[in-house]
């Protein structure tokens, strides 16, 4: 039994599975915007077993196709593939599975989501790719999380509504701003091995300042959102919270003081896809 405890531990750190917090609040706030209140056990049962599975596979696609980056990168050399402690067979297998329960999850919540779930894969397949070639991956990779709003709202809905796409781009800028702060820690390792990034292109001070227009963008496209569906009080208030969750966030990492960094991105991050969402819940149970 250890040892399997020991197997499950390894692939969930693979694929940092505590970064969950990310996209699946953002998924349930278009699920209960798309139900005009709470949706049915059943689709917030198959939606959460789809992100799982989305993100899992995702993670484990990634982790495979940058192993060798990985290898030589310090920061990430210590990672499950690098050190031969996830094989990778191993690690194809997990994503084939991963991949197979987001499909039945889609099939399970409708047939638009089923006819949607490759287009979603492929997106994920791109994206590990778009750093060996374009400094715009990180909007890539805000358009792969992008797919949990919309995929959550159709999953509810069974069809597309555009004004969704306020949520989708508040969604894309905001991990794109949160990206480029992220990738600062590898600019001189990206630039030594050819990668492309933001912060490889344009320098750190600028980066600095692009994830803070990015994030100025993605709060705007949240009130965007709020105006299109008519969303009330509480949703404001939360808008607020998040305003200010925004700016603390950015007065942490500073060109002369990159200490702060992770706490603005996991922590910080995490509060605010959890703020949009608990706000949009409150705006409609009272």
């Amino acid at each position: 039994m250890s040892v399997v405890i020991q197997k499950v531990s390894l692939y969930l750190r693979m694929i940092k599975f505590s970064h969950s917090v990310f996209a699946l609040p953002f998924a349930f706030t278009a699920a209960f915007i798309a139900a005009s209140g709470i949706p049915s056990l059943t689709q917030v049962f198959w939606i959460t077993v789809a992100m799982v599975g989305a993100r899992s596979g995702a993670m484990g696609l990634n982790r495979i196709i940058d192993r060798e980056i990985d290898a030589a990168n310090p920061r990430t050399a210590g990672r499950e593939l690098p050190k031969g402690l996830i094989g990778v067979g191993e690690a194809v297998l997990f994503v084939g599975v991963s991949f197979g329960i987001l499909i039945l999850a889609a099939s399970m919540l409708n047939q638009l989501c089923l006819k949607l779930s490759p287009l979603a894969i492929g997106v994920l397949l791109l994206y590990s790719y778009t750093k060996r070639f374009t400094w715009l991956s990180h909007f890539v990779l805000g358009l792969a999380l992008a797919a949990s709003p919309l995929g959550a709202w159709i999953a509810v809905s069974g069809t597309f509504d555009v004004r969704m796409l306020a949520l989708a781009a508040t969604v894309i800028f905001w991990l794109a701003g949160f990206d480029v702060l992220y990738a600062l820690q590898d600019l001189d390792f990206d630039r030594a091995h050819g990668l492309y990034s933001i912060p490889q292109r344009f320098g750190l001070r600028k980066s600095l300042g692009l994830a803070r227009i990015f994030h100025a963008v993605s709060f705007l496209f949240l009130v965007g959102n709020g105006v299109l569906f008519g969303l009330g009080a509480p949703y404001w208030i939360g808008l607020f919270i998040v305003a200010g969750l925004f700016l603390y966030e950015h007065s942490l990492v500073k060109a002369s003081d990159l200490s702060g960094l992770d706490m603005a991105f996991f922590n910080m991050n995490g509060y605010i896809s959890l703020t949009v969402f608990f706000f949009t819940f409150l705006n409609y149970i009272l």
